[in-house]
């Protein structure tokens, strides 16, 4: 997949000498691309290179977000559009048109509402130690709300929040 993704400088600006092209993890992969065409290009290496191992993509699964963009012509595979989305989740963070962390933060809370709910009994349980419920919290709750937020923007507002 490399070689189909990195042909050419096509990606976006991670450091001042580094460039990011794509997000990948077993079968997801994220584009990331400056230009609609560079976008084009790099859906269309993608498959190309795919078919020539034997694997295809799955249209109706492929979505794309365009984050500030200045051409809104559609993204083809194979001459079909492929879906716009204002937000998608890779490994289990939301992605949105915004840029920010805000839907992903606040899904996260919700998550972390319902672990911490469903764990009512230990919460009210004279049996365990505060200590104990401390180390349950931490581990079933906190986890939860915390799980990718090594990438959120951190606002004033994003850590108020969590």
């Amino acid at each position: 997949m490399k070689t189909s993704t990195s042909e050419g400088k096509n990606g976006i600006q991670w450091t001042a000498r580094n460039q990011l092209d794509d997000l990948d993890f077993a079968d997801d992969l994220a584009l990331l691309s400056h230009t609609h065409e560079q976008m084009q290009m790099k859906t269309a290496s993608v498959a190309a290179v795919s078919a020539s191992v034997g694997l295809s993509i799955h249209k109706r699964k492929t979505k794309v977000l365009k984050f500030k963009a200045e051409n809104n012509n559609p993204i083809t595979l194979d001459g079909e559009t492929l879906e716009n989305v204002e937000s998608f989740t890779y490994l289990g963070s939301i992605i949105d048109e915004q840029g920010g962390s805000d839907a992903d933060v606040k899904a996260r809370i919700g998550k972390a509402r319902t672990a911490f709910l469903q764990l009512k009994n230990i919460w009210n349980s004279k049996q365990l130690s505060t200590n104990i419920k401390v180390r349950i919290f931490n581990t079933n709750v906190k986890a939860v709300l915390l799980y990718g937020a090594e990438t959120w923007r951190t606002t004033t507002t994003t850590i108020k929040k969590v």
